[in-house]
């Protein structure tokens, strides 16, 4: 089985999220900071990693991405802050 990692990302402004999946978290984040491969995080500047959560398997971590896409911004917030209350940027494994 394939480690699954779902992240969040943000802006400057930290007026933006954007949730994603990866096998390789570290390669994906390298990935945003130079804009490849999401369109809409190179629109709306989205490179600070702010949020993680590890997956034994990588079908649990596309359920979990899923679940959170459904949840309320607000929601999403205060899911950042349990574990980043400043939502401060976080470093890659």
């Amino acid at each position: 089985m394939k480690t699954g990692y779902v992240y969040i990302l943000t802006n400057k402004s930290r007026s933006t999220l954007y949730i994603g999946v990866t096998s390789d978290l570290k390669r994906r984040i390298v990935e945003h900071e130079m804009f490849i491969g999401s369109k809409f995080t190179s629109k709306y500047n989205l490179n600070i990693l702010v949020f993680f959560e590890e997956f034994s398997d990588m079908n649990q971590a596309i359920a979990r991405e899923t679940q959170l896409k459904n949840w309320h911004r607000e929601w999403k917030f205060n899911l950042i802050k349990m574990t980043n209350p400043k939502l401060e940027e976080l470093e890659t494994l």
